[in-house]
């Protein structure tokens, strides 16, 4: 007689603070609830961007509930670099490698983490495809509370919460970056939508000095940096009001910028 296979593990999606990369950190217990963190620390097996990050996360998290056994046994394995640095919305098959390879600890029952470095992962950051593997196999896939710095913005910024789309990163090139702005301003104007992207934070002055030189003065342009820590900015006003002031984002802290009527 043959041995039952042990029911599928489940797939957890774990947020992380919104510090990654700032010079302070939150505190976890006021930006992540106890539940979330409970969970995250009877985890042991863990998918992610980064190993190390990841580790002084648990570490962060074993401060204040320990974790369910030592953090040298956790198994971490890290996305493919590429997939850090293109995505892998497009999907495994076409990104040329099998996500589910990831998560072989589902099918000898045990629980998954999904992590990105801040924020919610597969959202503004890599894991769909990992996420689409995991229900591809047929396992739970179970999403834990926590920040997300693109509702944060929208939620702060006075814009249209009924109506809104992210639109990632906006072109380097200046040429580019310039006709895409207008673009999507254009579709805000038709339709009301708001229009929400995000910035390496050193290319924050550049973007920024963009946005006032090609908005027109009557579109409402928010910015939010450092979302949930002491010094975070969240501000939103006019183009015309915002070209009168002496104030750009800081080129070191994370940032989410929104634009909309």
């Amino acid at each position: 007689m043959s041995t039952p296979k042990p029911p599928l593990g489940r797939l957890f999606l774990v947020p992380a603070p919104l510090d990654f990369g700032c010079a302070s950190q939150a505190p976890l217990e006021a930006v992540l609830p106890s539940g979330t963190l409970q969970r995250a620390a009877q985890l042991t097996h863990w998918v992610c961007e980064n190993a190390k990050s990841c580790r002084a996360y648990l570490k962060r998290i074993d401060a204040l509930i320990p974790l369910s056994a030592p953090l040298q046994s956790h198994s971490i394995q890290e996305l493919p670099r590429h997939v850090h640095k293109k995505g892998d919305h497009a999907g495994s098959a076409a990104q040329g490698w099998g996500a589910q390879t990831l998560l072989a600890p589902l099918l000898a029952g045990n629980d998954v983490g999904l992590l990105s470095e801040a924020g919610m992962p597969a959202v503004a950051d890599p894991g769909s495809s990992v996420v689409r593997a995991a229900h591809d196999m047929g396992a739970q896939v179970l999403p834990l509370v926590g920040p997300v710095s693109l509702l944060l913005t929208l939620a702060a910024s006075g814009l249209n919460g009924q109506s809104f789309a992210f639109q990632g990163y906006l072109p380097q090139d200046a040429g580019e970056r310039s006709q895409r702005i207008r673009q999507l301003e254009s579709l805000s104007l038709k339709t009301g939508q708001a229009q929400i992207f995000i910035e390496t934070p050193y290319r924050n002055p550049a973007l920024w000095q963009a946005l006032l030189a090609h908005l027109q003065p009557t579109t409402r342009l928010a910015v939010a940096s450092g979302l949930t820590l002491a010094e975070a900015d969240i501000q939103s006003r006019s183009v015309a009001d915002w070209r009168t002031k002496d104030w750009a984002p800081a080129k070191h802290t994370p940032t989410v910028f929104a634009f909309g009527q």
